[in-house]
Order: structure tokens, then sequence, then C-alpha cells
């Protein structure tokens, strides 16, 4: 009998030497845990205001434009648009020759039939054809705009 007291006083001491260290672990693993987060919170709090940059817009003035005849006769398109722009330099360039800008476009939507554009896939198609259309040289050794996107600010079929 003396022997199996003995025994299970080791097991007994053991058992809480193995409590006391899995209780100092999970202290130790929710200390690493929450100290992470606070770092992690306050370097994306960094990064947000490090690799904020404002995003830079060309307006161009919203004009009226006929559109190809289609079954319904002779159509007209009033749109304002906006250029979103990847820097200033593009959005200089683009003002400084807002004239050729504004008679590509005028070219493009003439050929244009109203059902092609009253859809929302075929403004889509549209954006993307006038990022295209606008990416041609302006001028001679012209740097190549940097046109993000085109932003239909006013967009009437009648």
């Amino acid at each position: 009998m003396a022997e199996s007291s003995g025994g299970s006083k080791k097991l007994l001491w053991v058992m809480i030497v193995l409590v006391l260290l899995s209780s100092a672990g999970a202290a130790a693993a929710i200390y690493l845990v929450l100290d992470q987060r606070d770092n992690s919170a306050e370097g994306d709090a960094q990064q947000q205001t490090v690799e904020h940059t404002p995003p830079v817009f060309t307006q161009i003035e919203p004009f009226t434009v006929n559109l190809a005849d289609d079954r319904y006769g002779s159509r007209l398109l009033y749109t304002g648009i906006t250029l979103r722009v990847g820097n200033e330099e593009s959005k200089a360039l683009i003002e400084e020759h807002m004239p050729q800008v504004r008679s590509r476009l005028l070219i493009l939507l003439s050929g244009k039939q109203a059902e092609q554009l009253t859809s929302t896939e075929g403004k889509e198609t549209l954006a993307q054809e006038i990022i295209r259309r606008l990416s041609v040289p302006l001028t001679e050794n012209q740097p190549p705009l940097d046109l993000q996107e085109v932003l239909f600010t006013e967009f009437i079929v009648q």
C-alpha cells in the first residue's frame, strides 16, 4: 500500500506540473496573439496613411451628338464624361489638347446607334473604346497617357 500511495503522489505532482506548464503556454500564446494584433493594427494604420493618394480627374464638358440612324430614325446622345487618370501629367496633357479629345469622342459617339448605348454592357464597352481611342498619342513624342477609367456623369439617349 505504501508504494501505491507514493506512486499516486508522483502522479499528482506530474499532473500539477503539466497543468501549470499548459497554463503558462496558453498565457504566452494569448499574449503573443494580442501583441501581434496590436502591432498589425498600428502597421495597417501607417500603411493606409502612406499609400493613400487622391485620384486625379479631368472633366470633359457635356455635349450632344447625333447618333447613327436606326429603325427609329435620328437619335441624340447627351453625355458628360469625366476621365480618371493616373497622374497630373496625363491630366495636363488632356486639358491642353481638349479640342482633339472632344473631336475624337464626337467621331466615336456619332458612329454608335442608340440600341448599343442603352444597356449597361453597351456603356461599359463604350468606356473601353474611349480609353482605346484616347490612348492614341495626341502629339508627336507624347508620353503615354495613364487613362484608368471613363466615368459617365450624364448620359441621356433620346
